[in-house]
C-alpha cells in the first residue's frame, strides 16, 4: 500500500509538471500566432504605404508636368507681352487704353506666376521631406522586419523542440502510466492476499490467545505451588540477578573509554612537557642559574616542578586500568567501575601537587614583575598569568569533585543518588568547557609575554627556545583539553542513557557488593553456558551399533574362550621366537660355509667371475640388512658365484617391494602436488575475483556519485530552462507592446501624409 501511495504521489508529480508545461506551451503557441499577425499585419502596412507611395509619385509627376505647362505658358504670355509692346510703341497714342489694361493684365499674370513659382517650390521642398522619411521608414521597417522573422523563426524552432520534448514526455508518461496501472492492479491483488493473510492470522492469533490463556492458568498455578518466592520483588534480591548482556553497550563503552585513554594520554604528555620547561624557564629568567644563584624561592620552585612525573603519571595509568576493567564480558555501570575511585585518587595527588606549586608559581611571577628588566607591558601579561593560573587550579579542584562524585556509586552508593548522575555529568562537561577556555587564554597571555621577553636586551637563545617549547606545550594542552571536551559533550547523552541499564525489574544496584556478586553470578552464569555449548564426543552410529549388538549376539565365544585364543597366540609366538633364533644360528652356518666356499673359487677362478659375484653380492647385502637380528652378522658384503635359488627368490622379494613403495610414495607425491597446485589455483583465483569486487565496488560507488551529479545538474539545468523561457516570454511581451506603438506611430504620421498630400493636392486641382 505505502508503495502504491508513492507511485500515486510520483503520477500526480508528473501530473502537475505536465500540465504546467502544457500551459507554457500553450502560451508559447499564442505568443507565436500574434507575432506572425503582427508580422503579416506589417507586411499589408508596408503595401499599403508603398501603394500611397506610388499615387504620390504619381501626383508629383503630375504636378511638375502641370508646372512644366504653366512655365510654357509664363513664356507663351511673356512673348505675347514683349510683342505687345513691340506694337504699343508704334500705336502709343491710338493704344493708350489698351496699354493700359495690358500693364494691369502683366502685372497680375506676374503676381500669379510669382505664387505658383514659390508654391512649386514649396511642395518639392515637402515631397523631397516626406520622400526621405518614406525611405527612411521603409528601412527601419524592413530591418524590424528581418529580425522580426528572425526571431519568429527562433520561436517556431523553439516551439518545435518543445513540441518534440512535450511528445516525448507525454509518450513516457503514458508508459509509466501504463505501468503504474499495471502495479496498481498487482499491488490490488498483493492487497486482497495481504487481507486473506491478515484474516488467517486473526484466527491463528486468537486460537495462540485462547491457548496461551489456559497456558498462563496453567503456569501461574504451577508458580503458586512449585516458587517458593519471586526475588524479583524485593531490590536487594533483584540486584543479585544478571541482568541481560547488552553486547553493543559494552563494546560502545570500550571504544568510548579507548578514546578517553588517548585523550588522557596526550594530556599528560602536554603536562609533563609543561612543568618541565617550566622549570627550565625559571632556572633561566629573570635570572640565569649558569651565570648567578637564582632567589630561593626559585629554587624550591624548580625542586617541586622536577616532581612534577610522579604526580602526571598515575593519571594515565588510572585510565588504563579504567580502560582495561571494561571488557565485552562485563556489566559496565558505575556501581561496578572499582577502577574509576584509583583515577579519583591520582586526580587527587595532582590537584595536591597543583596546590602546593601554585603559591611558589604566583610569588615567582610576583618576582619577575619587581625585577629591573620587566616593562610595563611585561608586568601587566605577568598579572595576567598570575590570575590565570589561580583559576587553572580552581577548574582541576571543580574537575576533582565532580569525578570522586562519579567514583562514589562503586564505594558508597549512599553518597550520590541515581537521580543526580545526568547532572554530575553535565556539570563535568561544562567545567572541561571551561579548562578549554582558561587554557585559550593563558596560551595567548604567554605568547604575547614571549614576544615582549624577545625584546628585553639580556634575552639569550635559550630562553627563546624555552619560551617556544612552553608556548607549543600550551598549545598541545589547549588542543588536548578542546578534544576532550568535544568528546565528552558529543557523548554526554550515551554516559546518562547507560546509567539505566542493571537488573530486569529494578531501578539500580542496591550496593557495590551485590553489584560485586551479580558479576561473580554472571561469570558463572557463561561458565556454565560454555559448558552446555562444548560440542559431544564422536559415538558410533546407531546402525553400526546394531550391527555390532547382532555379532556380538551371534558370537558363541565368551571370555574364557577369548582367553584361550590370547593363551594359544602367546605360545605361538614363543615357538615363532625359538624357530627365529634357530634360523639365524642356521644363516651363520651358512656363512661359513659360503665363506670357505669363496675361499675355494678365489684360487681356483679368475677375476672375471669376481667381478660377477660383486655384481650380484649387492641385493642379498640389503636384504640381511633389514633383518634387525641378524645386522651384526651379516654386514660383509656376500661374493657368492653360486646362482641359489632361493638367494634369487629373496632378491626379487626384496626388489618388487622397494619398487611397490617407491611407485607408492610417488603417487602420493604426485596426488599432494596436484592438491597444492589446485588450491594455488583456487587462491588465486579467489584473490582475483576479490580485487575484481572491490575495482567493481569502486566503479559503483564512482558511477553512484556521477548519476547523483547528473541528476543535480538535469534539476539544475530544468530550472535555469524555465526560467530562461519565462524572461524570453516577458521579453517578447515587452517587445511586442513596443512594436505595436511604434506601429501606431507610424500610422499615425502616414495618416499626417495623407492628409498633407491630399490638401495640396486639393490646392493645386484648385488652381
Amino acid at each position: 500500500m505505502a508503495a502504491a501511495a508513492e507511485l500515486q504521489g510520483k503520477y500526480q508529480k508528473l501530473a502537475q509538471e505536465y500540465s504546467k508545461l502544457r500551459a507554457q506551451n500553450q502560451v508559447l503557441k499564442k505568443g507565436v500566432v500574434d507575432e506572425q499577425a503582427n508580422s503579416a499585419s506589417l507586411k499589408e502596412q508596408l503595401k499599403m504605404k508603398d501603394q500611397s507611395l506610388r499615387k504620390l509619385q504619381q501626383e508629383m509627376d503630375s504636378l511638375t508636368f502641370r508646372n512644366q505647362q504653366l512655365a510654357k505658358r509664363v513664356e507663351l504670355l511673356q512673348d505675347e507681352l514683349a510683342l505687345s509692346e513691340a506694337r504699343g510703341k508704334k500705336n502709343k497714342k491710338s493704344a493708350e487704353s489698351s496699354s493700359q489694361l495690358s500693364q494691369e493684365q502683366k502685372s497680375v499674370f506676374s503676381e500669379d506666376l510669382q505664387k505658383k513659382i514659390e508654391e512649386n517650390e514649396r511642395l518639392h521642398i515637402l515631397f523631397f521631406e516626406a520622400d526621405e522619411q518614406h525611405k527612411l521608414l521603409e528601412a527601419e521597417l524592413r530591418t524590424r522586419l528581418e529580425v522580426l522573422e528572425t526571431n519568429a523563426a527562433q520561436h517556431q524552432a523553439v516551439v518545435d523542440g518543445l513540441t518534440r520534448k512535450y511528445t516525448d514526455t507525454i509518450e513516457k508518461l503514458q508508459n509509466d502510466k501504463a505501468k503504474l496501472e499495471i502495479k496498481s492492479q498487482t499491488l490490488e491483488r498483493e492487497a486482497k492476499d495481504c487481507r486473506l493473510r491478515t484474516e488467517e492470522c486473526q484466527q491463528q492469533l486468537k486460537n495462540l490467545q485462547a491457548a496461551l490463556g489456559s497456558r498462563l492458568e496453567e503456569s501461574l498455578c504451577i508458580i503458586n505451588e512449585k516458587v517458593p518466592f519471586n526475588d524479583t520483588r524485593s531490590n536487594q534480591y533483584n540486584a543479585l540477578n544478571v541482568p541481560l548482556h547488552n553486547r553493543r553497550h559494552q563494546l560502545k563503552l570500550r571504544d568510548l573509554a579507548g578514546q578517553a585513554l588517548a585523550f588522557v594520554q596526550e594530556l599528560v604528555t602536554a603536562l609533563l612537557n609543561f612543568h618541565t620547561y617550566t622549570e627550565q624557564k625559571v632556572q633561566i629568567f629573570p635570572i640565569d642559574s649558569a651565570t648567578d644563584t637564582i632567589s630561593p624561592l626559585n629554587q624550591k620552585f624548580s625542586q617541586y616542578l622536577h616532581e612534577n612525573a610522579s604526580y602526571v603519571r598515575p593519571l594515565e595509568e588510572g585510565m588504563l586500568h579504567l580502560f582495561e576493567s571494561i571488557t565485552e564480558d562485563t556489566v559496565t555501570v558505575l556501581e561496578t567501575a572499582v577502577k574509576l575511585k584509583a583515577f579519583s585518587e591520582h586526580l587527587a595527588s595532582y590537584l595536591c601537587f597543583l596546590r602546593k606549586i601554585l603559591p611558589y608559581q604566583l610569588k615567582s611571577l610576583e618576582e619577575e614583575c619587581e625585577s629591573s628588566l620587566c616593562t610595563a607591558a611585561l608586568r601587566a601579561r605577568n598579572m595576567e598569568l598570575h590570575r590565570d593560573m589561580k583559576r587553572l587550579t580552581a577548574v582541576f579542584e571543580k574537575l576533582h569533585t565532580y569525578v570522586s562524585l562519579l567514583a562514589l556509586p562503586s564505594t558508597k552508593p549512599e553518597g550520590l543518588l541515581r537521580t543526580n548522575y545526568n547532572l554530575v555529568f553535565t556539570n563535568i562537561a561544562t567545567s572541561l568547557h571551561g579548562f578549554h577556555d582558561i587554557l585559550k587564554d593563558i596560551s595567548k597571555h604567554y605568547s604575547q609575554k614571549a614576544t615582549l621577553e624577545q625584546d628585553v636586551p639580556t634575552a639569550t637563545q635559550k630562553l627563546i627556545t624555552t619560551n617556544d617549547c612552553i608556548l607549543s606545550s600550551i598549545v598541545a594542552l589547549t588542543n588536548g583539553v578542546g578534544k576532550i571536551a568535544s568528546f565528552f559533550s558529543n557523548n554526554l547523552d550515551h554516559f546518562t542513557a547507560s546509567l539505566s541499564y542493571g537488573p530486569r525489574g529494578g531501578t539500580e544496584f542496591i550496593s557495590p557488593v551485590s553489584a560485586e556478586c551479580m558479576l561473580l553470578y554472571k561469570k558463572k552464569a557463561v561458565a556454565y553456558m560454555k559448558s552446555l555449548k562444548k560440542p559431544c564426543a564422536d559415538s558410533v552410529p546407531y546402525e553400526e551399533a546394531l550391527a555390532n549388538r547382532r555379532v556380538l549376539l551371534s558370537s558363541t565365544e565368551s571370555r574364557e574362550g577369548l582367553a584361550q585364543q590370547v593363551q594359544q597366540s602367546l605360545e605361538k609366538i614363543a615357538k615363532l621366537e625359538q624357530e627365529k633364533e634357530h634360523w639365524m644360528l642356521e644363516a651363520q652356518l651358512a656363512k661359513i660355509k659360503l665363506e670357505k666356499e669363496n675361499q675355494k673359487l678365489k684360487n681356483s677362478f679368475s677375476g672375471h667371475l669376481t667381478e660377477t659375484t660383486q655384481e650380484r653380492s649387492v641385493l642379498p647385502n640389503v636384504a640381511e640388512q633389514k633383518k634387525e637380528t641378524t645386522e651384526k652378522s651379516l654386514r660383509e658384503p656376500i661374493k657368492s658365484t653360486s646362482l641359489a635359488p632361493d638367494v634369487e627368490s629373496r632378491e626379487d622379494l626384496i626388489k618388487n617391494h622397494y619398487m611397490a613403495r617407491i611407485a607408492e610414495l610417488t603417487s602420493h607425491l604426485q596426488l599432494a602436488d596436484s592438491k597444492s597446485v589446485h588450491f594455488h589455483a583456487e587462491c588465486r583465483a579467489l584473490a582475483k575475483r576479490l580485487s575484481l569486487a572491490e575495482k567493481s565496488k569502486e566503479s559503483l560507488t564512482e558511477e553512484l556519485k556521477l548519476a547523483s551529479q547528473n541528476i543535480s545538474r538535469l534539476q539544475d539545468e530544468l530550472m535555469t530552462t524555465k526560467r530562461s523561457y519565462e524572461d524570453q516570454l516577458s521579453m517578447m511581451s515587452d517587445h511586442l507592446c513596443s512594436m505595436n506603438e511604434t506601429l501606431t506611430k507610424q500610422r499615425e504620421e502616414i495618416d499626417t501624409l495623407k492628409m498633407t498630400s491630399k490638401g495640396n493636392s486639393k490646392k493645386n486641382k484648385n488652381r
